[in-house]
């Protein structure tokens, strides 16, 4: 994708995230990015960067998101999931396209009303997951004449874990508390149901490391609408080492802090230290009838965190930043519908790794030792 005049788009939230994306579209030569916070001193980091216009603005304030908006012609938003409905809302305003990240379930019901008529694309969920967690899923899964069991599992961790959590903050602290608290969608015996997080605890190996998942919430986008009827199991689990899960049930549930959740993110950003050495394992397993035989498919990867446009960046900021990035490329030259709610399903898997920025997905798959 080769542009003359770059594209105007506004990046909203300039976060670890919002600063990744930033940092991926302007240096790709065919983007202008219009970076918008709250936060002066956030936007001061990238004052100076070329094809980057800064704009401190109050997204909550009557009128004065859709005044930065003049002149984009896509809005990518990098903000946490409780700012998703207003910013999509002013997109559908003024007339953009519309990207997010949220893994939030409501947030993304809110932009499905929102797209209903638009003539802009509203693309929620372009991140890990959901998102390209989706996109891999459905390929293999569309292999299969009817399936079974559809097992999707992702984790952003240290990789060298030094606490009884086993886990540094590698993305969001308000993300990581919502998707321990808020109920898990899941498709059991064919059946739309809730199923609470934390719950479903399983136990596996990979590449010689062990590992423990468990249900959270808002990974599994929109599979289980598309797929409901057609798999008689679909789950969604994160990945954590093993002992994480049972700490974090006590500081929820005996502890009561899901009902403090304010307190519970001071807690943890004050006693869990964030980290840049991370590694993102994507984990997903299929199995159901291929020409009369129940059989099994099965896809993990490993991206570790590395230096990106000069700057030392995470696993997580990579992953997160270049999924919704190759979702704009492919929407900009047309490769996906222009208008109304578009599912990151409806994305093909060649197409994604296919792209400047769906590549840093693909790397060397890891050796199937499940157990």
């Amino acid at each position: 994708m080769s542009n003359k005049n770059p594209y105007p788009v506004a990046v909203v939230g300039a976060g670890k995230i919002g600063q990744m994306i930033t940092r991926l579209l302007s240096h790709s030569g065919d983007y202008h990015v219009t970076l918008i916070d709250q936060d002066q001193a956030a936007l001061d980091k990238l004052a100076d960067w070329q094809h980057v216009s800064c704009r401190q603005v109050d997204v909550q304030a009557d009128g004065e998101l859709e005044a930065a908006l003049a002149g984009q012609m896509a809005l990518l938003n990098a903000t946490p999931y409780f700012l998703t409905e207003r910013i999509a809302t002013a997109a559908r305003h003024v007339g953009l396209h519309y990207l997010d990240l949220t893994e939030d379930v409501r947030s993304t019901e809110k932009v499905k009303e929102l797209a209903k008529g638009a003539g802009h694309a509203f693309v929620p969920q372009c991140g890990l997951a959901p998102g390209f967690i989706s996109i891999v899923t459905h390929d293999i899964a569309s292999q299969f004449d009817s399936l079974d069991t559809v097992r999707m599992c992702v984790g952003a961790l240290p990789q060298f874990p030094s606490n009884s959590l086993n886990y540094n903050l590698t993305w969001s602290t308000d993300g990581v508390i919502n998707e321990y608290c808020e109920p898990c969608v899941a498709i059991q015996s064919g059946e739309l149901v809730t199923v609470p997080a934390l719950e479903q605890l399983e136990r596996f190996s990979l590449d010689g490391i062990s590992y423990e998942s468990f249900n959270t919430s808002g990974g599994i986008g929109t599979l289980a609408e598309t797929w409901l009827g057609k798999v008689r199991h679909l789950s969604y689990q994160t990945i954590r080492y093993p002992g994480h899960r049972d700490i974090m049930k006590t500081l929820l549930h005996d502890l009561g802090l899901r009902d403090q959740r304010q307190l519970l993110r001071e807690v943890l950003e004050n006693a869990v230290p964030a980290t840049m050495q991370d590694v993102v394992l994507v984990f997903v397993t299929v199995s159901g009838r291929k020409d009369g035989r129940l059989m099994q498919e099965t896809y993990a990867n490993k991206i570790y965190s590395a230096e990106v446009g000069g700057e030392f960046c995470s696993a997580i900021q990579i992953t997160t930043a270049a999924g919704i990035c190759a979702v704009l490329d492919l929407l900009l030259s047309g490769s996906l519908p222009q208008q109304g709610f578009v599912k990151q399903e409806e994305i093909p898997l060649a197409t994604f790794l296919g792209n400047r920025f769906g590549a840093y997905y693909a790397s060397t798959q890891i050796k199937d030792e499940a157990a």
